[in-house]
């Protein structure tokens, strides 16, 4: 290790009176980065600060939404960007440079963090690189938000061996884990607003469990008929309010949504018989965070549902059903999220850089699917893909075929699909392109018991056509994630340590504080097949990783078949670039 690379990790060199800082004032990617990387000072902390530096940055599809949005975006909506600018980035990899009074027993200079960038102090949402200053500056200062929000502090330690790249993309992959941890609620939401609404006659049973967490707050009988309604009345809920009204009609659900919830949707809608279109339609819309709609039912709707698809990323509404004629059936038999072993997966969208981590995790996973199908409508990001996860499938024994379904036409993705899932369908589809018509067409490709994760950010209002009896006839399944928690990234940290996770591999270009500006305009252009990754200490144009051999051959040198990056590959580009006095 060269000397000034040991200087700059140890902190032994003189800091810089400024710190260069890339501020959004307004709307709009092509306006990001037009008045250049702003110089303020940098700052000592207060009592209750830490300065940290920030060692690398990767740049996400987030960040560009971020951008594009401005004060629109939901996480800082109506916020005056021109005199309260934002400092995007949540992908970060930080060193300690300097804690405050009340923080210096705990956090010492030159400590390695990462943050939890969905952070909630007081009840609040207040995320880094959102509402708080994020990573696309030099240093940044964090506050009672980050080190004493409700969860605790959010900044996760590193190990100092870790490279900073390798650091900063745990993030990213932490969304990935996190999609497979989603838990189905197997009971009802205790103090929740329940809607039953009987659309058929039959022997219709709760079953067992549904309360074991707590009781709703309130169940709404729409047309229930007495012999469910006497074991509602006998179940123990008498504290419960029930509610009951006649047969609803579709023109109805919105106000009743309205006067029993506060508009805030109900909780869990339980719908006894194959209900009208339109009847689905209305209760899909007015479902609330967090909800469960169960149809039970062994006849199929009468066609195609206009489903917010956004809402079941943003969301979490989780759809579930059964052919049964008890309630308890379709929570308990709701399947978790994880891959099924051995089964079958297909990754649509799968070349993109957040697809490409969840294909290579499959393909490494033990215990994880045997055989893969991966389509994407770029070759070139196809062909790095395949080179990124070959030598994991071989040793793990998965067959992973590889096909753009525009070149290749339909009829030879559905052959495809049937010769790898015999004609059954998947046992998992993970949608990784906000793409409405992509979520519609692989609906009829979900085998029994199948689940299909919608992970791309589709925005909230987008609609899919979704057959949706797939959940009572299949015993099907919706999910979908925004995000991740603390243990997430704690975990999915250790993964990457353990060297079981190669977050590395997701990197596809590299660049310096200049390049932020372009750095954000690639990603939003898919420039790259994978990851981009800024290192805000020195200055180097935007450069894909296999270009890298015309402007820093050494460190070109030191990258895995020319296109993968490694420890020594960072190590040379940093003994190459720093300027630190």
């Amino acid at each position: 290790m060269s000397d000034t690379l040991s200087r700059y990790k140890k902190l032994d060199y003189q800091l810089p009176k400024e710190n260069l800082a890339w501020q959004m004032r307004e709307a709009g990617v092509e306006n990001f980065g037009n008045d250049g990387v702003d110089t303020l000072p940098l700052l000592k902390p207060g009592a209750d600060e830490i300065l940290l530096r920030v060692d690398a940055i990767g740049i996400c599809f987030s960040d560009v939404k971020l951008i594009t949005q401005g004060s629109s975006h939901p996480r800082i909506t109506g916020r005056d960007l021109v005199k309260e600018p934002v400092i995007g980035g949540h992908e970060v990899s930080l060193t300690v440079v300097e804690a405050g009074d009340n923080h210096k027993d705990k956090y010492k200079p030159g400590d390695r963090f990462m943050v939890q960038a969905d952070i909630y102090y007081k009840g609040v949402s207040v995320a880094f690189g959102y509402v708080l200053p994020g990573g696309m500056q030099q240093f940044v200062m964090v506050g009672n938000e980050v080190l004493n929000g409700d969860e605790g502090s959010y900044l996760i330690s590193v190990k100092p061996e870790t490279g900073y790249a390798e650091a900063a993309l745990v993030e990213p992959w932490t969304c990935v884990v996190a999609s497979y941890r989603i838990k189905p609620r197997k009971t009802l939401e205790p103090g929740g607003v329940m809607l039953i609404a009987q659309v058929e006659g039959g022997n219709w049973e709760l079953g067992e469990g549904l309360c074991a967490d707590g009781k709703p707050g309130k169940i709404i009988l729409a047309g229930v008929g007495e012999g469910l309604k006497s074991q509602i009345c006998g179940c123990g809920c008498c504290s419960t309010e029930v509610i009951e009204i006649g047969k609803l009609q579709p023109e109805h659900v919105k106000a009743l949504s309205q006067e029993r919830t506060g508009d805030k949707g109900f909780n869990d809608v339980v719908v006894l018989g194959t209900p009208s279109p339109e009847l689905a339609e209305a209760l899909s819309a007015c479902l609330g965070h967090e909800a469960v709609m169960a149809v039970l039912a062994d006849k199929s709707i009468a066609r195609p549902l206009q489903i917010d698809v956004g809402r079941v990323h943003y969301d979490y509404i989780d759809y579930i059903g059964a052919k049964s004629n008890k309630v308890s059936d379709a929570y308990s038999k709701s399947r978790d999220s994880n891959l099924v072993p051995g089964g079958t997966a297909w990754f649509i969208g799968a070349a993109g850089p957040m697809g490409q981590m969840h294909v290579q995790r499959a393909a490494k996973l033990k215990d994880g699917p045997k055989k893969i199908l991966c389509t994407d409508v770029d070759n070139a990001r196809l062909n790095y893909l395949k080179a990124g996860v070959a030598d994991s499938a071989k040793e793990n024994g998965v067959e992973i075929v590889f096909l753009n379904p525009m070149e290749a036409g339909l009829d030879a993705q559905n052959k495809a699909i049937d010769q790898m899932t015999g004609g059954k369908g998947f046992d998992d589809i993970v949608v990784l392109a906000p793409v409405a018509a992509l979520i519609t067409g692989a609906v009829p490709h979900l085998a029994d018991g199948g689940l299909m994760n919608i992970f791309a950010g589709v925005p909230r209002g987008t609609i899919a056509t979704i057959d949706l009896s797939v959940i009572n006839m299949k015993g099907a399944r919706f999910v979908g994630s925004s995000g991740s928690r603390p243990q997430d990234m704690i975990d999915t940290l250790a993964y990457t340590e353990a060297g079981e996770l190669p977050t590395r591999d997701s990197m596809a270009a590299v660049g310096g504080i200049d390049a932020m500006a372009d750095g954000v305009k690639a990603v939003k252009a898919a420039k790259f097949p994978g990851k981009t990754v800024i290192f805000p200490h020195i200055e180097l144009p935007l450069t894909a990783l296999t270009d890298l051999d015309k402007v820093l051959p050494n460190v070109y040198a030191k990258l895995k078949d020319g296109t993968f990056w490694t420890p020594e590959a960072e190590e040379e580009l940093l003994k190459s670039k720093l300027e630190i006095i």
